[in-house]
Formats: C-alpha cells, sequence, structure tokens
C-alpha cells in the first residue's frame, strides 16, 4: 500500500460543530411548528369552551318573587322581573319568547303578547330600547294581553323564557290552595 493514501475515518472538530449545529436548527424549527400547533389547538379549545358555556348557560336570571293574579276561575295573569345574570351580555327583549305550559297545555307569547315595564337605576325607564342591560330590569307581565293556559287551584306551571342567544330559563311554580278574584299570590 501506498503511504500517500489518506485517512478520512473521523470529522473534524469543525466538521462536528456544524452537524451538530444543523441538528440544533432542525429541532429548534420542528419544536417551534409543534408548539404553534399546540397554541393553535388550545386556543380554538378555549373557543369551543367559552361558545359551549355561553350557549348553555342563561344570561337572564329572575330578580325577585313570581306573583300571579287571581280570578274565580284560575289565574289572570303571571308577573316577574328580569335581569341580566352576572357577567351576561345584553339581550334584546324583542327577539324574547315565553311559554307557559301546564300538564295539559302550552302557550308560547312574544315581545308584542306580553306588558313589559322597564326600571333603570332603581326607576322607571320612560323610553327603554328594548335591550336588557347592566343596571337595567324589566317587569314582564303574562296574560294581560292574551288568555293564559287553564291554572287552577295547585295547578303547577312553567314558564320558559327563551332569549334570542343562550338557554332558556324556565320557572316552575306552584299555583297556591285557593285563588280569589282580585288578590296577588307570590308562588314558589
Amino acid at each position: 500500500m501506498s503511504k500517500l493514501m489518506r485517512n478520512e475515518d473521523a470529522f473534524t472538530g469543525l466538521e462536528a460543530a456544524i452537524v451538530l449545529i444543523a441538528f440544533i436548527v432542525v429541532a429548534a424549527v420542528f419544536s417551534y411548528v409543534v408548539l404553534g400547533a399546540g397554541f393553535f389547538t388550545t386556543q380554538k379549545s378555549q373557543e369551543v369552551v367559552h361558545t359551549g358555556v355561553a350557549q348553555a348557560s342563561s344570561n337572564l336570571e329572575v330578580s325577585g318573587p313570581v306573583v300571579i293574579a287571581g280570578t274565580a276561575g284560575g289565574v289572570k295573569n303571571i308577573t316577574f322581573y328580569l335581569q341580566l345574570a352576572a357577567g351576561g351580555s345584553p339581550i334584546d327583549m324583542n327577539k324574547t319568547t315565553y311559554a307557559v305550559s301546564t300538564k295539559s297545555d302550552l302557550t308560547t307569547y312574544t315581545n308584542a303578547t306580553v306588558n313589559m315595564t322597564w326600571y333603570k337605576d332603581g326607576k322607571e325607564a320612560t323610553n327603554p330600547n328594548n335591550l336588557l342591560e347592566k343596571f337595567e330590569f324589566v317587569k314582564v307581565v303574562i296574560g294581560d294581553s292574551g288568555a293564559l293556559p287553564t291554572i287552577g287551584p295547585n295547578g303547577k306551571f312553567v314558564v320558559e323564557i327563551r332569549p334570542d342567544q343562550g338557554a332558556a330559563y324556565p320557572l316552575e311554580r306552584n299555583a297556591p290552595p285557593s285563588l280569589e278574584d282580585g288578590h296577588y299570590y307570590e308562588v314558589y
């Protein structure tokens, strides 16, 4: 064999450094892509959770008692106050519907068939915009403009408040054992 033959069995220090830097760059790019995909997935799942919570929970809540007006034949009307739930977004009351149901009947009411009185900061609002917002209450009276389903003494009834966004808010109540004309009853 010739003595002039080169021995190329090992890298030099410079070649090893270049290969090491290349591995580090490839690993950095790969980790950037993986972390970016993870952050994107986390953001999308967070949006899904927030949307689900908004749709599953109601932005409305009843403030105060539910009161019915009695007649000799049963219940004349149902009155309650609504306000925004804590952290709830404003609700267009023009798009809110109400369903009153008993064991044998169901009647649906719209904004045009219920009476509403608006209150802002504890005073009656003279020019409401029909958008229920923070620090506002709306008094809803169902049954003055249209007949209620027949609710007799000890009758169980459900008022379901259905806003245009979010879940419906059910009010399940029982009429008192006796009803007299012109009397008002708080129901539970």
